[in-house]
């Protein structure tokens, strides 16, 4: 029984692996380039959670022909794939802002940021 279901349900725990992993790198490093990768790394736990809960079984695209059944909802799919446009945008300006800021204060990281801000 529990090993059924700890083989059926392999993907939830992909999910707990990456938003963890994602949350630490974003807690504990200090480094903004690091920050930005642990925010890409949770981003992709939650794309595969939304993903997983969209899963039905034995379900057909929503293209309705004489057949029956249940058939699949492509909504999450849809807000996965706006959601990946914006991940992707949010990424590329905070690269920009991260070589701006190495740029004008020669680092990224962000202890040293903060005593140089209020120095």
């Amino acid at each position: 029984m529990i090993l059924d279901l700890l083989q059926t349900h392999y993907n939830y725990y992909a999910v707990v692996v990456l938003l963890g992993i994602g949350l630490y790198m974003l807690v504990e490093s200090g480094n903004l380039v690091k920050k930005v990768i642990g925010m890409n790394i949770f981003q992709t736990g939650i794309f595969l959670f939304f993903i997983t809960l969209a899963f039905r079984a034995g379900g057909n695209p929503p293209v309705i022909e004489d057949g029956g059944g249940p058939y699949v909802s492509p909504l999450p799919h849809v807000l996965i794939l706006t959601a990946i446009v914006v991940g992707v945008s949010l990424t590329a300006v905070a690269l920009a802002l991260i070589i701006r800021i190495y740029s004008e204060y020669g680092t990224l990281d962000e202890e040293t940021l903060k005593q140089l801000y209020y120095d």
